[in-house]
């Protein structure tokens, strides 16, 4: 897909999620929240749910969790805007509750979506209820910090997913909070290594633009000419670098 495409697609699932009552947390919600982020990034962040910030402005992690994520990301020369981030559920729990099964099942067909149109190389899970639709059976004490493949149902085909605690559950432990700054080190190399797997992988190779019918009697619109913007690359300081190495994304 082009930039252009990306966000349209992006766009649009934004707009159904915001008219969403699939479950019963529409019931109570100020604002959905769809995701935010750039549309050209190759690092998604997967998050649980909204919480009371996020639900009164319609955007993920603005509250003391976001606040954290950024200095996370700020650690390694990352800004916010840089990746993709959203939830596994897009309307706020009550009172912060977690997530129910069935909840994540009805917001699911959208986050599929959504790592479908950014064709991401790394998915970073934040938090149990993240790392569960990536990693099923797992436990977060044992596996954060890791890597796996992505399982291509979840929509991202070609992807590493990496592990990590939740903000949240860092601003209440010190130690967690130390955990994540070490966990978040790893990204720029998991991001390294997602790269190497998808060159070296025709398979792996960016998926192309998904065909849509035309109406009856229409002509066919020709295939779209590769734009200038679509997909650029990011960039790295040394990448050969195996110690957590500078990436600037864009």
């Amino acid at each position: 897909m082009t930039r252009g495409e990306r966000r349209a697609a992006l766009e649009q699932i934004a707009s159904e999620v915001l008219d969403c009552t699939r479950c019963r947390l529409h019931e109570g919600r100020t604002r959905a929240v769809p995701g935010e982020g750039d549309p050209d990034t190759e690092v998604v962040f997967v998050g649980e749910g909204p919480g009371f910030n996020e639900d009164r402005e319609g955007r993920p992690f603005v509250g003391r969790a976001g606040g954290l994520l950024v200095r996370l990301l700020g650690a390694i020369g990352w800004q916010r805007e840089d990746g993709f981030i959203t939830n596994v559920v897009k309307c706020r729990p009550p009172d912060n509750r977690d997530p129910q099964p069935d909840e994540i099942a009805a917001c699911a067909p959208y986050l599929r979506r959504q790592l479908e149109a950014l064709d991401p190389a790394v998915v970073v899970t934040l938090g149990r209820y993240s790392m569960g639709t990536f990693m099923p059976g797992a436990r977060i004490g044992q596996v954060h910090g890791t890597s796996v493949s992505a399982d291509p149902e979840t929509g991202a085909r070609a992807a590493l997913v990496f592990a990590m605690y939740h903000p949240a559950a860092a601003l209440r432990s010190p130690a967690i909070e130390r955990e994540s700054f070490e966990d978040m080190a790893r990204v720029p190399s998991v991001l390294l290594r997602a790269r190497e797997r998808r060159a070296s992988d025709p398979a792996m190779a960016p998926a192309p633009a998904p065909v849509v019918a035309a109406p009856a009697g229409a002509t066919p619109a020709p295939p779209p000419t590769p734009a200038a913007d679509d997909a650029p690359p990011l960039t790295t300081t040394d990448p050969a670098a195996d110690d957590a190495p500078q990436l600037t994304l864009f």
